[in-house]
C-alpha cells in the first residue's frame, strides 16, 4: 500500500468509514430515503460525469466537465426533491419500487488533514448495484464514488461531496431513477 493512501489512517478509522458506507447502503436497499437524504451536508454536490468512450491518445476527453452534461448533478434540496418524488404517483420509473443490492468494496481513505483531525476525509469506494424491477427487468450497475467526508458536530459524518463514476460508457438500465 502506498504511503499517501495509509498515511494517518488507522485500522479504527478505516472500520469506522466503511460501516458508515455499509450503513449507507442499507438505507438504500431497505429504502429509506429520507433517512439517506440526511446524510448528506446542506452544502453537498452529488455529481455523476457522462462516460464517453474516446482513443487512448484522447483520454483527456473521457469524461464531461462540470456545467456539462451529467447522469447526475443534484444538490441537497434537488436530492430532497427526488426523495419526495418517490413517495408520489409521479414517480413511475420506481412504481412499483426497484429491489436493489449494493456492495461497496475497496474503500480507500485519505486524509487532508494531516495534524490528525477527524475532517475532512477523502473516500473511493468501488460499487456494484444489482437492480430488480417487476418480474423480468434487471440492471448491474459498477463504478466507483469518490466522497469528501466531514465529521459533524453532533458526531458520525456528513457527506459534502459525492462523484460518481459508473464503468460503462451506456447506461444499460431502463433508467438511472435509483441513487448511488
Amino acid at each position: 500500500m502506498s504511503s499517501d493512501v495509509a498515511a494517518g489512517v488507522s485500522p479504527a478509522r478505516q472500520h469506522e468509514i466503511e460501516q458508515f458506507l455499509y450503513f449507507e447502503a442499507e438505507l438504500l436497499d431497505d429504502r429509506r430515503f429520507g433517512a439517506w437524504v440526511e446524510l448528506f451536508d446542506d452544502d453537498v454536490r452529488y455529481w455523476s460525469p457522462v462516460r464517453r468512450s474516446v482513443a487512448a491518445a484522447d483520454l483527456s476527453l473521457e469524461f464531461s466537465e462540470r456545467g456539462q452534461m451529467a447522469f447526475f448533478d443534484d444538490d441537497k434540496s434537488s436530492l430532497e426533491w427526488r426523495v419526495r418524488r418517490l413517495s408520489t404517483n409521479a414517480a413511475w420509473a420506481e412504481d412499483p419500487p426497484s429491489r436493489t443490492r449494493r456492495l461497496i468494496g475497496n474503500v480507500r481513505v485519505r486524509v487532508d488533514d494531516p495534524s490528525g483531525g477527524k475532517s475532512p476525509l477523502r473516500v473511493r469506494s468501488n460499487f456494484m448495484i444489482y437492480r430488480n424491477r417487476l418480474a423480468d427487468i434487471v440492471s448491474v450497475y459498477s463504478g466507483e464514488r469518490t466522497d469528501l467526508l466531514r465529521a459533524r458536530s453532533a458526531g458520525g459524518w456528513g457527506i459534502a461531496s459525492r462523484t460518481i463514476v459508473f464503468d460503462h460508457a451506456v447506461a444499460q438500465g431502463n433508467n438511472l431513477a435509483i441513487f448511488f
